[in-house]
C-alpha cells in the first residue's frame, strides 16, 4: 500500500500525520504504524495521527503510539493536527476538534503559536516527592534538582514498570524549577519506552502542580529539550485546575509517500 504521509514536530515531539477523511487508511494495522514510527526501518516518530471526519467538528484526532498501539491524548500532537488543518486549507479562528478524551479547543495566536485547550483536571494525588495527575494521558511527576544529570531512561523506565503501574502504565516527568515562573521538564513516555524532546501532557501536568500564585491565573513558562512552551490556566485548588491551554510552536518538517506492505 502507498501512503501518503506528511511529518510534523512541536517542540522537538514528531508526528506522522495522513489525511484520512476519505477513510483509505482505516485498515492500517498496529505492526504497519510501528514500521512507519521505526527511526531505522521506517520514517521515524514519537506517534503516527489520522485526520478522520467528525460531524459537528472541524476534525477527529486519531492518535497511535510508536508502538502502533492506539492511546490516549497527545498535547503535542493536537498542536500539530491544528497546523496541518490550517495548512491543508482549513482556516478558523477557533477549531473545534474531537480526541480521545473528547473535545478541544484551539486557536493560532498573533505569534503564529498553537493555543490547545486541554481537559479540566479535577483530581491530584500528591505523594512524598512526587504527584500523579491526568491530563488526557496519565502523568507521574517528580521535582529534582540537576536535571540534566537525571538518567530519566533508566529511571523512567523503572517507575513506568513497577507493580503500581506496569499494566496500564504511565508517562514519567522530572522537573526542575527555574524561577518563579519557569520550569524545565523531561519525560519518559510509555508507547514510546523512551525519552522525547517533549511532551504535551507531561509538560502540562508538571507546570500545574509547580503553580506560583495561590489561585486564580497562572502562566507558566516550561523549557523541554526540544524547545521552548508555555502553560496557561486558572487554579482553583491543588487538586483543580480550569481553563488549561498549552501554548507553542508545531511546523510541517517534509512529506512523502511510504510504500507499507
Amino acid at each position: 500500500m502507498e501512503i501518503n504521509f506528511y511529518k510534523y514536530q512541536g517542540s522537538g515531539n514528531d508526528f506522522i500525520i495522513l489525511d484520512n477523511r476519505s477513510n483509505e487508511y482505516d485498515n492500517l494495522n498496529a505492526e504497519q504504524v510501528k514500521k512507519m514510527c521505526d527511526r531505522k526501518f521506517g520514517i521515524g516518530a514519537d506517534g503516527l495521527m489520522m485526520m478522520n471526519n467528525k460531524h459537528e467538528y472541524d476534525f477527529e484526532m486519531k492518535y497511535f503510539n510508536a508502538d502502533g498501539n492506539s492511546s490516549t491524548m497527545c498535547g503535542n500532537g493536537g498542536r500539530c493536527m491544528v497546523r496541518f488543518a490550517f495548512n491543508m486549507g482549513l482556516h478558523k479562528y477557533t477549531y473545534k476538534f474531537w480526541a480521545v478524551d473528547g473535545e478541544h479547543e484551539a486557536e493560532i495566536d498573533n505569534h503564529n503559536m498553537i493555543r490547545l485547550k486541554m481537559n479540566n483536571v479535577t483530581h491530584v494525588e500528591y505523594h512524598n516527592g512526587h504527584a500523579i495527575l491526568d491530563t488526557g494521558s496519565p502523568h507521574f511527576v517528580k521535582h529534582v534538582s540537576d536535571i540534566m544529570n537525571v538518567d530519566v531512561v533508566e529511571t523512567g523506565r523503572d517507575i513506568r514498570e513497577s507493580k503500581e503501574f506496569a499494566e496500564s502504565g504511565i508517562n514519567v516527568n522530572f522537573v526542575e524549577s527555574i524561577d518563579n515562573d519557569s520550569i524545565f521538564v523531561r519525560t519518559y513516555e510509555r508507547g514510546v519506552e523512551d525519552e522525547t524532546l517533549s511532551c504535551g501532557t507531561g509538560l502540562t501536568a508538571a507546570a500545574l502542580i509547580t503553580s506560583h500564585n495561590e489561585l486564580g491565573f497562572n502562566r507558566v513558562k516550561v523549557r523541554t529539550l526540544g524547545g521552548h512552551l508555555s502553560v496557561e490556566y486558572n487554579k482553583v485548588s491543588d487538586t483543580q485546575f480550569e481553563d488549561i491551554w498549552l501554548c507553542g510552536p508545531a511546523e510541517l518538517v517534509f512529506k512523502g509517500e511510504v510504500l507499507v506492505d
